[in-house]
């Protein structure tokens, strides 16, 4: 992450520090676009008010799931 490791300790907690102040200002949710296969979880805070308008479209066009890859909405 940065050229010298015996700096680990303080930009992780730089890092950590500027996380929590910045937490409490940030919208639930994340970009979409970076999601891993572990934040599915997350789906309904990254889509926000639109998804359940979403599950309802995924439910009628696509109930078999072929689109099932990256920021996946399960039908």
């Amino acid at each position: 992450m940065w050229p010298d490791p015996t700096h680990n300790k303080a930009n992780i907690k730089w890092v950590r520090d500027y996380y929590d102040a910045t937490a409490p200002l940030s919208e639930e949710g994340g970009y979409i676009n970076f999601a891993a296969d572990d934040d599915q979880g997350r789906a309904p805070a990254n889509f926000g008010k639109n998804y359940k308008r979403l599950v309802e479209v995924k439910r009628k066009y696509d109930p078999d799931n072929l689109f099932h890859l990256n920021q996946n909405i399960q039908p």
